[in-house]
């Protein structure tokens, strides 16, 4: 098939962008889009243009890597899909195609589609964590009797890759959907209780101190989500959050 792209570039944070067009032939609707993208570039190399600067990893829609903005929706349009994992038969022939970055303030563009997500990192290392001594001749987990329904529910919030999807939805570009599913994951076993208190406060502090705006319970969040994170986990946190509150 072919393809209009119209492609955000950017040269660095401190310089202003704009969308330049490119057009690309030929593109196998089995290609993934970043397979595509590279076919791009590939084509931009051998002209003597730079290439489009784009982030990646694993590309098995695990790392939270890919993350871009795909004719105005995160990861594009096919739901519960990163954009690695996205094939071009979602689109057809002659399509236009507008792909951007993902807009918040607490992701800075770092060049083209690439931007820093390190907020996410550090509202992680603000609680994200658990204290409990695992090294040497501790209990094994499986002998901790956890009730099903909490084991099921860590385990849905523990799926969080911290793509930014859910900041990138957000009118307000909120992170709650990624801060409650961290705080959940802990808040749900045994071994996050020693810090459960401490925990949220503490991430909430460091989320509002990297410029997140607030959750106004769209639910934009939730079905952008490519692994499907319930906003029940925000319903979670902010419980936790007030119990935390009065127990100071």
């Amino acid at each position: 098939m072919n393809l209009k792209l119209k492609i955000w570039r950017q040269k660095n944070a401190a310089t202003k962008g704009k969308i330049v067009n490119y057009d690309i032939n030929e593109v196998s609707s089995d290609m993934s889009f970043l397979e595509m993208l590279d076919v791009l570039n590939a084509d931009l190399t051998e002209k003597g243009d730079e290439p489009v600067s784009f982030d990646h990893d694993c590309r098995e829609g695990i790392c939270g890597s890919c993350s871009l903005q795909i004719n105005g929706r995160p990861h594009g349009p096919d739901g519960g899909t990163t954009t690695c994992q996205l094939h071009m038969r979602k689109f057809k022939d002659g399509d236009s195609i507008v792909i951007e970055p993902f807009r918040a303030k607490a992701f800075p563009i770092v060049k083209d589609l690439i931007i820093d997500r390190s907020a996410f990192d550090r509202v992680q290392h603000a609680g994200a964590f658990v204290s409990v001594n695992t090294s040497g001749n501790t209990q094994d987990a499986n002998a901790t009797p956890i009730n099903k329904g909490d084991a099921d529910n860590a385990f849905d919030a523990a799926s969080c890759i911290g793509c930014g999807a859910c900041v990138a939805a957000c009118k307000n570009a909120s992170a709650m959907l990624f801060v409650s599913a961290k705080v959940s994951q802990y808040a749900l076993l045994p071994q996050g209780q020693v810090e459960r208190e401490k925990r949220v406060t503490d991430m909430i502090s460091q989320m509002d101190e990297e410029g997140f705006g607030a959750c106004t319970n769209t639910g934009a969040c939730e079905v952008e989500c490519p692994k499907g994170i319930s906003i029940t986990n925000i319903a979670r946190m902010n419980r936790e959050f007030i119990k935390s509150n009065l127990k100071s």
